[in-house]
């Protein structure tokens, strides 16, 4: 018990030495005269009849004063919820008044009191949806339309691939694998692309990629549990899984969109995505014997992996921080590698069983059409 009970002897160290360090900054003499580092970001616009409001983070290595704004390049009174220096990481609330137009670009400038400059542009001015019973309705229909009703329609081409027996089961389950692969490397490019918003001090490709690497690992270690890697319908649910967590980042993209005022934009990802997921229902049947798959079973699983497109469109459409939009595609990213794992295991299980290769052109040819199918309907959703 006392040689457990050391362990607190170095974790003391370390936090002592922090302390110390931090209150005493031993080493700030060798940058006295240099300007110190600043970085306001702004995460967030809302646009009502009052004005134009931000929502502001500092990732200075001192607190940060917001000395002025210009709208337009010209200057405007602001007010700053709550006033003061901001701090490390800290937020305020930035509240303009300025006759911005519907339609038009507006360019702002934020200025620091060092007289560091730091831009921001709203490409098209619209208001910001005021959620109501009306609006979270229609975008849960949204929702609904991109994530499980194609999943349900994908469904439907299940009963044919498996007529073919095992040579159409092992199609069905490669092109699962092939779509996967189209979705992580489609996550990860999201999630890197979102980290780009993400304030500096926030560390915003660090918060995907350990996001995407803690979510593999805890599904990993869920899934065997057991003491043996998950098959049939536990496979089909951890493949759901994955699904609605890409679902969500797919969620949270129509929902921005449409509250940005994209609407052209937000149709073409409305019917793109729908097309994109078709494709899951198949995935998600794949791993189920011949005659095992209920409807019950089949319509819960379709509700895991869609119905976090409708959370993902009610979240997006009220403007969440960049920070968890791309740490919800990182975990999307790490859920489906580890779908991709165990299927990929799978793979290799049977074919040491059966004394094939992997590499047979059943499986070839359904991962090469996943791929395909995959890219051919995310063309449609950049319209």
């Amino acid at each position: 018990m006392w040689a457990r009970l050391s362990l607190l002897i170095p974790v003391a160290i370390v936090i002592a030495l922090v302390v110390v360090f931090v209150n005493t900054r031993p080493f700030d003499y060798l940058s006295e005269g240099a300007p110190p580092s600043e970085q306001f970001t702004v995460e967030n616009v809302r646009l009502d009849d009052s004005g134009i409001h931000l929502s502001v983070r500092a990732s200075g290595a001192e607190p940060m004063v917001l000395a002025q704004i210009q709208v337009d390049g010209a200057y405007r009174v602001f007010t700053q919820t709550p006033p003061g220096p901001v701090g490390y990481l800290e937020t305020v609330t930035v509240d303009i008044a300025y006759p911005w137009v519907i339609g038009e670009a507006h360019h702002i400038t934020l200025v620091s009191s060092t007289g560091t400059t730091f831009d921001h542009t709203i490409d098209v001015a619209v208001p910001t949806p005021v959620p109501d019973s009306g609006n979270l309705a229609g975008l849960a229909l949204v929702g609904l339309f991109v994530g499980f009703v194609p999943i349900l329609i994908g469904y439907a081409f299940y009963p044919a691939l498996i007529s073919f027996g095992a040579s159409g089961r092992d199609f069905a389950m490669a092109l699962t694998v092939g779509l996967l692969v189209f979705l992580l490397i489609d996550a990860m490019s999201e999630a890197l692309d979102l980290a780009g918003a993400v304030a500096p001090g926030l560390k915003g490709n660090l918060v995907v990629w350990l996001g995407a690497l803690i979510t593999t690992l805890v599904l990993l270690a869920i899934g065997r549990r057991a003491g043996s890697a998950p098959e049939g319908p536990a496979l089909a649910l951890f493949i759901a899984i994955g699904i609605g967590a890409h679902n969500l980042g797919e969620g949270l993209a129509i929902g921005a969109s449409l509250a940005s005022g994209e609407i052209a934009l937000a149709s073409f990802l409305v019917l793109g995505f729908a097309l994109h997921n078709v494709t899951e229902g198949i995935a998600i049947s794949a791993p189920f014997p011949r005659g095992t798959a209920s409807v019950g079973k089949l319509v819960g699983l379709a509700l895991i992996a869609g119905g976090p497109a409708m959370l993902g469109t009610l979240s997006g459409a009220v403007q969440v921080a960049p920070v968890w939009n791309a740490l919800a595609f990182g975990i999307g990213a790490g859920a489906i590698l580890q779908v991709i794992i165990e299927i990929s295991g799978a793979f290799l299980r049977q074919a040491q069983k059966s004394d094939t290769s992997v590499f047979s052109p059943v499986i070839l040819w359904g991962f090469s059409t996943g791929l395909i199918v995959m890219y051919a309907t995310a063309i449609a959703i950049q319209g």
